[in-house]
């Protein structure tokens, strides 16, 4: 390879791995599984090193993530975040084991710490007098996002520092990993199929999703954990190893991984790390490698490291596990939205430590791209450890009998046509009557985000559907004990508990009960904002199309469905029938109570206020006719600055766009 052409493979791959860095790092929604990206990032990294002057300071390999999402304030680490160089063999090893005696001028034997590389979302914690006073994720390194609320939420990291043997220090920050365990996952994704919403590839982007809620009510729903593993910035305390480093971490009350290796054998830390490639599955966390540092702190400094990571640690990635099936058969499952989604059924395999005997294969096209037949030979592995996938087919296996899929035309639950909707990649039943449909409909109903009807899962509605005590969602409102405790598994203490939910629901609101209905488009935001327009169901049951676009948050399509949805008469007298149950279709109409003074005025919300929170401020600004944005631009209005404002008030200042603190925002909300 010349060049000429070195340039435009460079290009080429840089353009490859941002795009699939934003999707991994900012959306959470990776298309490409890790070891690929690690390729990729390995092929770009020697073709500079190569070709030293093709490279630019914006280039991947001389970053450590991307920036901050928008929607939290951000926050400057008082030390860089730096990511880990990569290496995948034993040889790759003993060379970095090479390279720090190089840099450390020594032949001596070099003891390191040897710890799990836990697939997690890095975090950086920020201690005042053993007090916890700001958490942040690692952003692009130097800023991150400001995920304190959320941080606090989790309860394996200490809000205040404990002292037992070691002395809290004046000022410490804390560098670790938050991650879902296994089970959680799991358990989260199997409710996310349930309500018919995206799957999270992995653990690590499920965390990485949790994190990022702007509720932390709902972060504190996910069940995140933590484990820490150093330190950046310190006043007040004297380290001079990792592992004492670890220790003191443990006395604090961090949680830490117990199962590291401290080790001055370099064949030895070789083997142990090729060790836990075999016993990964046996983790409660995902790991994706082993992580493999100098201990002795001195020499890490005298070390250093490059722009983008330390030359005292190295990261041992283990390469994805795979395994060789056969497709035995192609089945199609039903949604709450009608979608047909078709499953490989597989030949039972051990994959990653457990029986794989089915993978989702997506949708039509997703078939046809990898050409997957009934029959089939194919290398399936586990995307983060957890979701099984195929990767590609083994032609060269192919005998002739391999049997081409062709997607049902008619739905295999209730046989009626299922037609492909126009720019879109899924098939959908068109009876809406469809038992599958219904069955899904129901559980969305009763979901968290909706009507929040606990102790009624999907094993209880499929057992309510088949013993004919409900049709639809409305039927909910009129079980009884009677009825309920002859169902399989349910006693008298559980009907009165489900009974008792059943009625609470009744209050959720308008919000919950739009949401809940499963109106194509309306999400929970959409269903909020329409409920706090409308006030009551009656009044949305009037709106147009072109009332409806007005609005914030509601875009065509969503109002087209929704104008749809309630023209139909089958859902006019489902809305009547929850009505006439108990259940409430009405919403305070907040601009009845307060003066619109905010109509049309956009507020950024930046640091810490004396009094209020920033969601009580943002509920004051909404409920005025104002809006609320997480970036400065030439719209914004007014910035509201607390403490440590951060650098929105450099960009406010440069635009001219008036700040104010709270008192000024108080007088403001109580004019008119």
């Amino acid at each position: 390879m010349n060049r000429e052409q070195a340039k435009k493979e460079i290009t080429s791959l840089r353009e490859k791995i941002n795009y699939h860095m934003h999707r991994y790092h900012v959306l959470d929604a990776p298309e490409i599984d890790d070891y690929t990206y690690d390729m990729m990032f390995k092929q770009l990294k020697e073709l500079e090193e190569k070709y030293p002057d093709l490279v630019t300071e914006n280039s991947p390999t001389q970053r450590v993530g991307m920036q901050p999402a928008e929607g939290f304030q951000k926050i400057t680490h008082f030390t860089p975040m730096r990511s880990l160089g990569n290496v995948f063999s034993e040889m790759e090893l003993l060379n970095f084991h090479k390279r720090v005696q190089n840099g450390l001028d020594t032949t001596q034997a070099i003891e390191y710490v040897i710890e799990h590389k836990i697939d997690g979302l890095a975090i950086n914690l920020v201690y005042e007098n053993g007090k916890l006073v700001r958490a942040a994720t690692r952003g692009d390194g130097v800023t991150g996002e400001d995920v304190t609320a959320n941080i606090k939420t989790i309860r394996s990291i200490p809000l205040e520092l404990h002292q037992d043997k070691v002395e809290i220090p004046q000022f410490l920050e804390v560098r670790g990993e938050v991650y879902m365990p296994k089970e959680s996952f799991i358990r989260l994704n199997e409710q996310r199929e349930e309500n018919d919403e995206p799957l999270f590839a992995n653990p690590r982007n499920a965390a990485a999703g949790s994190l990022r809620q702007l509720d932390p009510k709902e972060a504190a729903k996910r069940s995140l954990d933590s484990i820490l593993y150093g330190i950046g910035a310190h006043e007040g305390i004297e380290i001079s190893t990792h592992e004492m480093m670890l220790k003191c971490l443990e006395a604090w009350g961090f949680k830490i991984n117990r199962m590291y290796k401290v080790t001055s054998d370099i064949d030895e830390a070789a083997q142990y790390c090729q060790s836990w490639s075999d016993k990964r599955n046996d983790l409660p966390f995902a790991i994706d490698g082993m992580v493999m540092k100098v201990n002795d702190l001195a020499a890490q400094e005298l070390l250093g490291a490059t722009a983008k990571d330390p030359r005292w640690a190295i990261a041992y990635k283990f390469p994805p596990e795979q395994a060789v099936t056969v497709v035995e058969d192609i089945i199609i499952s039903i949604g709450r939205t009608g979608v047909l989604t078709p499953t490989a059924d597989l030949t039972p395999v051990l994959l990653s430590g457990s029986t794989v005997s089915r993978a989702t294969l997506h949708n039509e096209d997703y078939i046809k791209e990898k050409d997957i037949r009934i029959g089939d030979t194919v290398l399936i592995h586990k995307a983060g450890e957890i979701i099984p996938e195929v990767l590609t087919v083994l032609t060269e296996k192919r005998t002739g009998k391999e049997v081409p899929f062709v997607m049902p035309h008619l739905c295999p639950v209730c046989g009626s046509e299922a037609k492909r909707v126009e720019d879109e990649a899924a098939y959908r039943c068109t009876n809406e009557n469809c038992p599958a449909l219904i069955r899904g409909k129901i559980i969305h109903f009763v979901s968290r985000d909706a009507m929040n009807i606990e102790g009624l899962g999907p094993a209880v509605v499929s057992n309510l559907l088949e013993s004919h005590l409900i049709e639809d969602v409305a039927d909910l409102y009129q079980l009884t004990r009677e009825q309920l405790v002859n169902l399989e598994r349910m006693g008298e203490k559980s009907a009165a508990k489900l009974l008792q939910s059943i009625e609470i629901s009744k209050k959720a609101g308008l919000s919950r009960v739009l949401f809940g209905l499963g109106i194509r488009f309306v999400g929970v935001k959409a269903a909020a904002t329409l409920a706090r327009k409308f006030g009551d169901v009656v009044s949305l049951q009037r709106a147009t199309v072109d009332e409806l676009i007005l609005l914030e948050d509601i875009g065509e399509k969503i109002a087209q469905s929704v104008v749809t949805y309630f023209n139909q008469l089958k859902h006019i007298e489902l809305i009547e029938k929850l009505k006439s149950r108990g259940v409430i279709m009405t919403a305070e109409k907040v601009e009845h109570r307060v003066a619109q003074n905010f109509a049309g005025v956009t507020f950024v919300l930046t640091g810490t206020l004396p009094t209020l929170t920033r969601k009580e401020a943002a509920e004051m600004i909404e409920n005025r006719g104002g809006k609320v944005s997480g970036s400065v631009s030439k719209k914004t209005n007014y910035v509201l600055a607390g403490t440590e404002a951060g650098s929105k008030l450099d960009k406010a200042a440069n635009l001219g766009i008036a700040i104010i603190d709270e008192a000024a925002f108080m007088k403001m909300v109580e004019e008119n």
